[in-house]
């Protein structure tokens, strides 16, 4: 069973339901300001958590490095998941 997200231009993601023998992975996303603000305030509202880092030592924040912000939090299965504003320089 797959819990499925449409995109814009088609881009359909796919998350299986657990329990699922993965490895677990790590997803960054690189959106915009607004969508950033809607998508931190549904992570809260769930009460999910989130970490600043990648490693996992900074709960409850966000990062405001590379000149944009980040958050880590886990999907159902286990998975790393980012979402940043700036890439990566």
């Amino acid at each position: 069973m797959f819990t499925n997200i449409q995109l814009d231009d088609g881009v359909l993601l796919q998350f299986a339901e657990p329990p699922v023998e993965i490895q677990m992975q790590h997803y960054a996303f690189l959106i915009d300001d607004e969508l950033f603000d809607r998508a931190y305030r549904r992570l809260l509202d769930a009460g999910i958590e989130h970490w600043a880092d990648a490693h996992m030592q900074r709960p409850g924040e966000t990062n405001t490095e590379h000149g944009g912000r980040g958050v880590y939090f886990k999907d159902p299965s286990g998975h790393a998941i980012e979402l940043i504003t700036r890439p990566y320089l």
